[in-house]
């Protein structure tokens, strides 16, 4: 077993399932000590206890990132408790049921647009500020490959913060890497634990070059490889994880 982030405190935001459990999986293994935040307590609780169970040391703070006064709290008590913050997976999103744009109305609108964007935002705002005083860091986003192919009818509202968290991510990236904060941005596909479409997994199947979606400990091990000082010269990277799809 490596332990590429001994030492490290690493925070991932929608933590209780899916990506992000995974990832919060993969950080521990590593060495990391991993708070991971959420609306749902029972899903942190779920997670933290399969870290610990592992051996691996964990901790859990309920959060909702639309709200700016839960993410200073969520930065501080990562440091109070922890001592520092060196990794941020901004994993959070939020996927409203497909709705074409004609027919979207300004509630869902606005509900992903403050999930989605502002929230990363937000959260990139105060990890910054906590990092850039304290040596650097690393910092993650979750964005997704629709907004680079648009080939997901009736998630226009999804694609479109997603698209505009890929420039944030750049322009972060290159607004901070001289604090020595690498910035980077994965995109996937259709992954395995959040897809609940099965029609559209059958489309994948056909369609994709690799004929399946992703495991979500295939979008972990990519999260930890940017992470880690192993991709210590890629900066305001969007990193496309679907098998093909946008080839």
């Amino acid at each position: 077993m490596t332990a590429r982030f001994t030492g490290k405190v690493a925070l991932v935001t929608g933590g209780g399932s899916g990506t992000g459990r995974a990832t919060a999986l993969a950080f521990a293994r590593e060495g990391a000590t991993v708070v991971v935040a959420g609306r749902e307590p029972r899903d942190l609780t779920d997670t933290v206890t399969l870290i610990e169970k592992e051996g691996g040391k964990a901790d859990a703070v309920m959060a909702d990132v639309t709200h700016a006064l839960d993410v200073i709290r969520l930065v501080k008590s990562t440091v109070e408790r922890h001592g520092g913050l060196h990794i941020a997976f901004n994993n959070a999103c939020w996927v409203p049921h497909p709705h074409m744009i004609a027919e979207t109305c300004e509630a869902v609108w606005g509900e992903v647009l403050s999930t989605n964007l502002t929230g990363v935002w937000l959260l990139m705002k105060h990890e910054i500020a906590h990092m850039r005083e304290n040596g650097g860091g690393v910092i993650v986003n979750h964005s997704t490959n629709v907004s680079v192919n648009g080939r997901r009818l009736g998630f226009g509202a999804y694609a479109s913060t997603k698209a505009a968290l890929s420039a944030l991510t750049r322009t972060a990236a290159q607004e901070h890497i001289g604090d020595g904060i690498r910035i980077n941005s994965i995109s996937p596909g259709d992954v395995e634990a959040t897809n609940g479409r099965a029609e559209w997994e059958e489309h994948v199947k056909t369609s994709a070059p690799a004929g399946r979606v992703a495991r979500t400990e295939e979008i972990a091990d990519t999260v930890a490889w940017l992470a880690s000082p192993e991709s210590k010269f890629v900066v305001g990277h969007d990193l496309v994880l679907d098998g093909g799809v946008t080839l």
